[in-house]
């Protein structure tokens, strides 16, 4: 089975100081955009995490501080990662738990939104994790039978994930080459609203506040039931993926 696009389906991968959506930083970047032709464009960069890059993190991605000394901030680049993920569906290794939330949280940081609404996300991990549940370099040595020696950069990571979702599909023929089947294996829409997983949709796919008073209610009712638990939730110490998801709410309820 080969995979059939209606648009392109980037993949990403990044590289950060930690584990911590909206307290980590990235410090690198990959990108491959798999065409509908079947065709590759790759873009990767290293990213000034403004921040001292931690001993373990390094030791898992091998980057210190002075490989991204005069490296460009994220603020410099992020219209051209925004530009070059945009019109997309995405993909990654892992990218629904951690990569699609943690740029989302980032690029908010620098004023910058990143709207995924609309994209169907292909979770490499989660359909290799349903097959054979194992790690990216066991299913690049499982699918492509080679050791994947590129382990922990970012453009190597996303090549290697990119070449491990085409073998899936040529192995499983349960598996069906369109996004839409594939995002659905990987569980893309039970992801939260916002980055941090602080909201929840309901089986209405209205926006929840899933805790306090108002638990289960949507947003949208809220606005007119009582604005002033939601000037609350604005005015406290939320992620701001999560406000602006609020923020959109009732800017849209209120139109």
């Amino acid at each position: 089975m080969s995979l059939s696009l209606s648009r392109p389906l980037a993949f990403f991968d990044l590289e950060t100081t930690g584990l911590r959506i909206g307290k980590d930083r990235i410090v690198q970047i990959g990108i491959v955009r798999l065409l509908p032709d079947g065709t590759r464009e790759t873009w990767e960069s290293l990213v000034d995490p403004e921040m001292a890059i931690p001993p373990d993190a390094t030791k898992v991605h091998g980057i210190r501080d002075e490989d991204v000394v005069g490296a460009p901030k994220l603020e410099d680049i992020a219209a051209s990662v925004i530009h070059k993920l945009s019109n997309c569906d995405l993909s990654g290794f892992n990218c629904i738990r951690f990569d699609v939330p943690f740029l989302t949280e980032e690029l908010l940081r620098v004023d910058h939104h990143w709207n995924t609404a609309d994209a169907r996300i292909v979770d490499v991990a989660r359909v290799y994790h349903r097959m054979e549940p194992r790690d990216l370099s066991a299913a690049v040595r499982f699918y492509l039978d080679q050791d994947h020696s590129g382990a922990h950069n970012a453009l190597a990571d996303v090549e290697a994930t990119a070449d491990v979702l085409i073998a899936q599909l040529k192995k499983y023929d349960a598996l069906k080459g369109d996004v839409d089947f594939l995002g659905e294996l990987s569980g893309d829409l039970n992801r939260p609203p916002d980055p941090a997983g602080k909201l929840r949709y309901d089986d209405k796919r209205r926006v929840i506040v899933p805790f306090g008073k108002h638990a289960g209610k949507a947003i949208e009712d809220l606005v007119h039931s009582d604005p002033g638990y939601l000037k609350w939730m604005l005015g406290n110490d939320f992620p701001p993926g999560t406000l602006a998801v609020i923020r959109g709410i009732i800017e849209r309820v209120q139109a």
